[in-house]
């Protein structure tokens, strides 16, 4: 598995995904965020919004547009993950 971003000196890098069961749009940007995550060392979580203990702000804020793809807890993308673009700002978290 090639790390491009993994070197000594960067920065942990933590995408998250936020969805929900039986969502194709999940399903599609999950398996985008594991192979860019796969490429780039960056650790994965996902988030369900329909689970009980769901943020009540977040779940509000997100609902209308999850998937919601997050890098080190700040907002990413939503609906469609590109590849590229989710490459691009795993870089940049990396380095700080």
């Amino acid at each position: 598995m090639l790390r491009l971003f993994k070197r000594s000196g960067a920065a942990p890098v933590t995408v998250t995904l936020v969805g929900k069961p039986g969502c194709h749009l999940c399903d599609d940007a999950r398996r985008t965020v594991r192979e860019v995550a796969a490429e780039t060392g960056a650790d994965v979580e996902e988030l369900d919004i329909t689970a009980p203990d769901f943020d009540p702000a977040l779940k509000q804020e997100y609902w209308e547009q999850i998937p919601v793809t997050l890098v080190n807890g700040a907002r990413h993308d939503f609906w469609r993950v590109d590849a590229e673009r989710l490459r691009k700002a795993i870089a940049a978290a990396a380095r700080g």
